[in-house]
């Protein structure tokens, strides 16, 4: 029987762009499925009164030389963008309307792509993410007009909620059945937790 790996994902996510990169290879070993989930980290954030770029400017620091480690031990082509953080809601609208024409994953990876490879932060509005989908082969208006619908803007706070009262609190996160990992560095704890519902 396949295994779902359910992925909670947000583009504003340093990690959530790692952890999208190299959970793949791990899927595929174990003939697991990957399910995404939207989870908006701006909503959550202003729920637990949370800034990240209030931390101290020491901690900042380390945190981008340790992103940096990474894109390197993985040969990544990761940079940090110009402009950070940025408003995610639109991007994460836009991948659950992308269900409907079956490209949820790969507008998920061109997204990802778009900002954290190629210092695109116009993926934090509608205009800039129109030509993705149209890369995919999506009608950028019709694609448009699914984003930004009370549908949509609905499916998103109900997928992000779901995921609150699930005991998701972070991305990315990875629930497998009752068992949560969060981060991009509990790869391996993935990987053992896919070998043991294998057996």
């Amino acid at each position: 029987m396949q295994i779902d790996i359910e992925f909670f994902w947000d583009p504003g996510s340093t990690n959530t762009y790692f952890a999208w990169k190299l959970l793949p290879a791990i899927a595929a070993r174990h003939d697991a499925r990957i399910v995404p989930r939207a989870f908006n980290l701006g909503y959550v954030f202003r729920h637990h009164n949370y800034a990240v770029m209030a931390e101290p400017p020491p901690k900042i620091e380390n945190r981008k030389r340790d992103l940096a480690r990474w894109a390197e031990k993985y040969a990544l082509p990761f940079r940090f963008p110009g402009v950070f953080p940025i408003k995610t809601s639109v991007a994460l609208r836009g991948a659950i309307a992308m269900r409907r024409w079956d490209r949820e994953r790969d507008f998920i990876n061109a997204v990802l792509e778009a900002y954290w490879e190629r210092d695109d932060h116009s993926i934090a509005e509608i205009g800039g993410l129109k030509p993705l989908a149209a890369s995919l082969g999506v009608d950028p208006e019709a694609f448009a007009e699914a984003a930004e619908s009370d549908e949509m803007r609905q499916a998103l706070i109900d997928e992000t909620q779901d995921a609150l009262d699930r005991g998701v609190f972070g991305a990315p996160s990875m629930l497998l059945g009752n068992e949560l990992f969060w981060g991009k560095d509990r790869m391996d704890f993935v990987e053992d937790e896919l070998e043991r519902n294998s057996i």
